[in-house]
């Protein structure tokens, strides 16, 4: 490919449905900094542009838990991930929002035009609809018994216990999350994108064109994606929060763009608004051919930036993506990152704690970015652990580059008056034009690696360098030179060859440094009395970036080390808010599982029915009377009492969601019917035999289901 006159560069668009971890930075957005930066050093035309995906079910399901608004939610998480992305340093020209007029307006023409261009299809199913809520059911708004681990909270599209991919027809025993009610299936009418028309281009233009300079994972995905064949995908749905079809198209009212579809269309809406902010002309970037378009994703994004969107943009007649570099996951402390878990860290967590609240802020910025480069999921998964953090930031940020720089500084001012000394080119020994030939090659090195997306290779380069120059100053050794000056003059002269250089080094480091630890460099040229301009790339590699005489300031310290107490600290932090989410979400589900058990149990006339069941399925229930001998409140648990009752042959452990309803202490000696042939379950880690049947009143008081006079515990029910 010839030289692009321009760039433009994505990262995929996060969901502003909650805070982001930093697996998220690591994956999609920290890969992509680096690169622009890089690109930016070389004084190119390169536009970076990512924003809030603020459409889809996602969002409307985040406003049903915190009670508010789909604008509400995307308001408050669209202001949080900017601010976070800004905190981190990463660069992005804009981060827009799909929310805006402009993306609406945008999404709408791409739609039309694919439309009236016959690209899409028109097809009449049958889907989930709830009658209750009147509505068809987004994958999102069915949950149901996931067929793969049984896991009875599965959403439609994907099981959160065992991670599997699924459809809503997949799900044993669906319920809607609207009304809890079965679903029925409805026909309606969509728009989809017939992915199989485009599969002899996408095998030529991904399996051949590119077979040799894009990631294996993505290639094998996209190959294994072609080799199962691809179907028409929906690109509308029935929902009420998303960009509504154009008021022209025929059978459209009513129904928004698909997520999938609208959210990478924000590349181009972000665009154009960057354009109109900055009087530029946006259609070069997605029309001209000499633009070189380079998306950063996680690999879970790989079919929509690789094999869906490519389509889109083809059909549309926009550049194709030279590249779509995708990392694979970061896993925490042993296990997967998971925000619905508990088990990760939130960039604002991380902000929080490191950045904000103390001077060295920026410090604490560098040292992420510098270990999330170090670990990256580049090829196969990584893991992220706080005393792998510890160990990276003390032994190569602390003892080997900020330790190199440091020494370089302060032997200057003790031992050449605080200023840049000349270099004596007749005393150059073979130490010496080795370590400036080090610092040439590096730039040919880094540029190769960084143009190649090889982002935690290119970064070890630049320590590798700073560690070499230790190497060289450890071998000369001034300090010891500096002694013997009184008998030896020209030791003075090897003491200014050995400082030159390793100022000299130090120069091009920051050069080196930049794209990766930002902070680091402009402070390392404050420290030169340097003006940023010379961390343009076309200084790397010089041997003069700093002139001889010229006086520089102190050394300041550019990292921290990462004491223990502050990794025990977030250890814990970790483990306790993984406990509380875990035992808030266990306690939800018991006791609206007993709660609803109960409810189906008590005899009260509603409106929902359940399915007609025949004899045999009544029969295999067991029910016996028995007497709560002991009842307790379950610790964390407003509605679950732990009941033991006798059965007569056995006593029984059961734990039931009634204490709302009941005084513990005066339930004891009370008869109950209870199901005895359930499955054990464990309940806030107490495992429960039974199930007791209870009726609810007019008022919704709940009333123990027994016999009108006292029977023998154990007695059958029939």
């Amino acid at each position: 490919m010839t030289e692009p006159k321009r760039y433009l560069i994505t990262s995929a668009l996060p969901y502003a449905n909650g805070p982001k971890h930093i697996g998220h930075l690591a994956g999609a957005y920290l890969p992509a900094d680096i690169y622009v930066r890089y690109l930016r050093a070389q004084k190119k035309d390169v536009v970076y542009v990512c924003g809030s995906d603020e459409h889809g079910a996602a969002i409307t399901i985040q406003a049903m838990k915190e009670n508010t608004t789909p604008r509400a939610i995307v308001d408050k998480y669209h202001a949080m991930l900017k601010s976070n992305m800004a905190d981190l340093g990463i660069s992005f020209d804009i981060y827009h929002r799909t929310s805006e007029p402009i993306h609406h307006e945008t999404a709408r023409e791409f739609f039309t035009y694919l439309n009236d261009n016959g690209d899409l299809e028109v097809k009449e199913t049958e889907q989930y609809f709830d009658e209750e809520a009147n509505t068809f059911l987004a994958d999102r708004y069915i949950v149901g018994t996931c067929p793969v681990c049984g896991n009875e909270n599965a959403y439609g599209d994907q099981c959160e216990r065992c991670g599997t991919s699924l459809s809503p027809e997949e799900l044993i025993n669906p319920r809607s999350t609207l009304s809890g009610n079965a679903p029925i299936k409805k026909a309606t009418k969509h728009w989809y994108l017939p992915l199989n028309r485009h599969e002899d281009f996408l095998r030529q233009w991904i399996l051949t064109d590119h077979k040799d300079d894009w990631k294996a994972n993505v290639l094998g995905q996209c190959k294994s994606w072609l080799d199962a064949g691809l179907m028409p995908r929906a690109v509308t749905r029935d929902l009420d929060w998303g960009i509504a079809l154009p008021q022209n198209v025929e059978g459209g009212k009513g129904k928004v763009l698909y997520v999938w579809f609208d959210a990478p269309i924000g590349y181009i809406s972000a665009t154009k608004q960057w354009a109109l902010d900055n009087d530029k002309d946006w259609k070069p970037y997605w029309y001209n051919e000499d633009t070189k378009l380079v998306h950063f994703i996680g690999k879970d994004n790989i079919v929509f930036h690789a094999i869906i969107f490519p389509v889109m943009l083809k059909l549309h007649g926009n550049v194709l993506p030279d590249n779509v570099p995708s990392n694979e996951f970061m896993n925490l402390e042993g296990d997967k990152m998971s925000t619905s878990r508990g088990w990760s860290i939130e960039m604002d967590d991380y902000i929080n704690d490191f950045v904000k609240k103390e001077n060295g802020g920026d410090q604490m910025v560098d040292a992420l970015r510098y270990y999330l480069t170090a670990i990256a999921p580049e090829t196969k998964d990584s893991e992220f652990t706080w005393k792998g953090f510890q160990d990276a930031v003390k032994g190569e940020l602390v003892d080997v580059f900020g330790n190199f720089v440091n020494r370089a500084f302060v032997l200057m001012h003790k031992l050449c008056k605080g200023k840049v000394p000349p270099l004596h080119a007749a005393l150059l020994d073979e130490t010496d034009k080795a370590l400036l030939e080090e610092i040439a090659q590096t730039k040919v090195t880094i540029s190769g690696l960084l143009e190649t997306y090889k982002f935690r290779d290119a970064q070890y380069e630049v320590i590798d360098l700073a560690r070499k120059g230790n190497k060289y100053m450890q071998e000369k050794q001034p300090w010891i030179v500096a002694k013997s000056l009184e008998t030896n003059p020209a030791g003075q002269q090897l003491i200014d060859n050995c400082l030159h250089i390793c100022l000299q080094l130090t120069a091009n480091l920051a050069v080196y440094i930049n794209p990766f630890l930002p902070h680091a460099a402009k402070k390392m040229c404050y420290m030169m009395k340097v003006v940023d301009k010379m961390l343009d790339w076309s200084n790397a590699g010089k041997p003069n970036l700093l002139s001889v005489g010229y006086s520089l300031r102190e050394p300041q310290l550019l990292f921290r080390k990462i004491e223990d107490s502050e990794v025990t600290e977030q250890v814990e932090k970790l483990k306790i808010k993984s406990e509380k989410i875990k035992m808030e979400k266990e306690n939800k589900e018991a006791a609206e599982k007993v709660s609803a058990a109960e409810t189906a149990a008590a005899g009260e006339v509603t409106e929902t029915k359940k399915p007609e069941i025949n004899f045999e399925d009544f029969a295999k229930i067991d029910l016996k009377v028995g007497t709560i001998i002991a009842a307790e409140k379950v610790a964390k648990a407003d509605k679950l009492l732990k009941l033991e009752v006798d059965l007569g042959v056995e006593v029984r452990t059961i734990v039931s969601g009634i204490a709302m309803h009941f005084d513990p202490s005066a339930i004891v000696g009370k008869q109950v019917t209870v199901v005895t042939n359930l499955a054990p379950r464990k309940m806030r880690g107490i495992e429960s035999n039974g199930m007791i049947l209870m009726a609810e009143d007019a008022d919704g008081k709940l009333k123990f289901v027994n016999p009108d006079e006292a029977v023998k515990n154990g007695s059958g029910v029939s």
